[in-house]
């Protein structure tokens, strides 16, 4: 029985220490390069959610995520390198430390999750497939889509759904045509080498944005998945993987609390609200247990925004996108955006 509790004991410490090697790894290897290199949608960028204007100033939810991030390590929002990147190579950039954590439109599922030496961190847009038509074809419904040719994007989940619907509704599904990145299947469409296009619905409201007559397609109201979208970063640096979560979910209790880019200098200096007051480390310091400045938090939200903030200017309704909150409103107003308690 000794002989089992001192092998126990030296499996735990070898553990730790494993732990412990990895939680040094990328946070200090940000910190010393001073600045964070951030995986986005590529090559031209997604409209909303990741895209450069011509003086190559890159916006959007994802690009809004990473910008949070070096908020919180650096206390500087603008400390971001962007890496634009497709579909194809954007596990591999990740998995070879060319970037330090991928925020772009990657959907969360088993098997990436447990064979790609990566971990999911949060979920920061829900989404599902769905499909988009010209409005001159006079479908309504993507069960009518049944011998139609439809673009879809290769290395994405997208293809394996596209499969599993059309068979599951006994509909015949032509060889569908894919391409390498968004840019060729959208203008593929657009061309009317297919009949429709598919990919998150996010994606489909970004899409049209950029064809010659957008007015002219729908998006058809059938989702056809689940598309969990969210950070990445490397499996076993689980402090690093601490930092990129909290520096989401710190914007999720932002617009909980009601703390905006505007007033949360005022709540700062008035709150007494328990969990704000640990969010801003205003009586103990809490960026310390995760190896960053006590005002972390405070700068994610001044220099980034809520949550809320995020989502309105680069995806909501009074953007081209014009996107509900939907399944990404909070959970107290029926979504579910919802970050653990902060205690």
């Amino acid at each position: 029985m000794k002989k089992l509790a001192l092998l126990a004991s030296a499996a735990a410490v070898a553990a730790f220490a494993l732990i412990g090697s990895a939680s040094a790894g990328t946070l200090a290897d940000v910190q010393a390069r001073g600045v964070l290199v951030c995986g986005v949608n590529g090559p031209t960028g997604l409209t909303g959610f990741g895209i450069p204007d011509d003086k190559g100033n890159w916006t959007g939810l994802d690009v809004d995520l990473c910008r949070a991030v070096a908020a919180a390590v650096f206390g500087d929002a603008t400390k971001v390198k962007f890496v634009p990147l497709g579909s194809k190579e954007r596990f591999t950039a990740l998995q070879s430390g060319e970037i330090d954590v991928l925020a772009r439109n990657s959907t969360w599922t088993y098997a990436r999750d447990t064979e790609l030496g990566l971990d999911f961190v949060a979920v920061n847009y829900y989404d599902g497939q769905g499909f988009m038509v010209r409005k001159e074809l006079g479908v309504k419904s993507a069960k009518e889509l049944s011998g139609a040719t439809i673009c879809v994007q290769t290395g994405t989940t997208t293809e394996k759904n596209l499969a599993d619907f059309f068979r599951t509704n006994n509909l015949e599904l032509k060889q569908p045509p894919t391409f390498e990145n968004a840019d060729q299947a959208r203008q593929a469409y657009d061309e009317g080498r297919c009949d429709a296009y598919t990919t998150d619905a996010s994606g489909l409201a970004s899409e049209r944005t950029q064809l010659k007559n957008p007015g002219d397609n729908i998006i058809l109201p059938e989702i056809i998945s689940k598309e969990p979208l969210g950070p990445v970063v490397r499996h076993g640096d689980n402090n690093w993987g601490d930092v990129v979560r909290w520096s989401y979910y710190a914007t999720l209790i932002a617009e909980e609390k009601g703390i905006t880019q505007a007033n949360v200098d005022d709540i700062k200096s008035s709150t007494q609200d328990a969990e704000v007051r640990r969010l801003l480390s205003l009586d103990d310091d809490w960026g310390k247990k995760m190896g960053l400045s006590k005002d972390w938090a405070y700068n994610v939200i001044k220099q980034v925004g809520n949550y809320g903030e995020s989502f309105e200017r680069n995806v909501g309704q009074k953007t081209p996108l014009g996107l509900a909150r939907g399944l990404n409103e909070l959970w107290s107003k029926g979504g579910l955006q919802y970050a653990p308690p902060f205690n």
